[in-house]
């Protein structure tokens, strides 16, 4: 495993096909729409699905090519805004994310990685990446809102999300500070501070927990024979 290994997004698939697709879609309305006014109907029926299409494939060809690169040293998550990278002594936990509601065990469509040192990570993402993950997380601080039951300590997260965040001494503040509390919240509640949607594999997820925790505990037994 000394070697690097690239994981490929789900999402990505077809992605020049619906591409395709939606432009010809909209070709064909357009010239339906001039030249065959009996066929109005039809043609806004076409226009609107192809315009989902073109819509659609053009955020699949706009995904990176790779979503996660596995090597020695960690793991980078490739994203449309950005990269952050987790090396895998800092990694405490790996796992499937489950919920308990009503009772029942519920699974989520992540990937979550618990972390030792926030540090590290808020020292290799970007502040573009970071707002990006902020927006796609709400579902999952929501969730960990409603897991709890507990609205008024949502409150109370959101209103200090702007403060500083400091982590083993060091301080950060602006987006940095807000990923950091966000993601110490969602550890709290959920387990995990950051998560992978199962829609950027390439692979069935618990084939991917396996192939994560082999590469995790080479690094581990490296770094004890060192």
């Amino acid at each position: 495993m000394s070697q690097a290994l690239a994981i490929y997004p789900h999402t990505k698939r077809n992605g020049l096909t619906f591409t395709l697709a939606g432009a010809t879609g909209l070709l064909i309305s357009f010239v339906l729409f001039i030249q065959y006014t009996s066929l109005f109907s039809f043609s806004l029926l076409l226009f609107g699905g192809s315009s989902v299409s073109l819509l659609l494939g053009v955020a699949k060809l706009n995904e990176p090519l790779i979503s996660l690169q596995l090597n020695g040293k960690g793991l980078t998550y490739f994203h449309r805004r950005g990269q952050v990278t987790l090396e895998w002594l800092n990694l405490q936990r790996i796992d499937n994310v489950r919920v308990t509601q009503n009772m029942e065990l519920i699974e989520l469509p992540y990937i979550g990685f618990k972390v030792k040192k926030m540090n590290p990570v808020l020292d290799s993402i970007s502040p573009r990446l970071a707002t990006g993950l902020l927006t796609e997380q709400r579902p999952l601080l929501m969730t960990a809102a409603t897991h709890d039951e507990d609205l008024h300590s949502l409150e109370q997260y959101l209103g200090a999300e702007f403060s500083p965040f400091v982590s083993h001494g060091e301080r950060y503040r602006g987006v940095l500070a807000m990923f950091g509390r966000r993601s110490e919240t969602l550890a709290e509640n959920l387990g995990f501070h950051l998560y992978v949607s199962h829609d950027a594999l390439d692979r069935d997820p618990k084939e991917m927990l396996t192939l994560l925790r082999e590469w995790q505990q080479q690094a581990m037994q490296r770094d004890v024979n060192q």
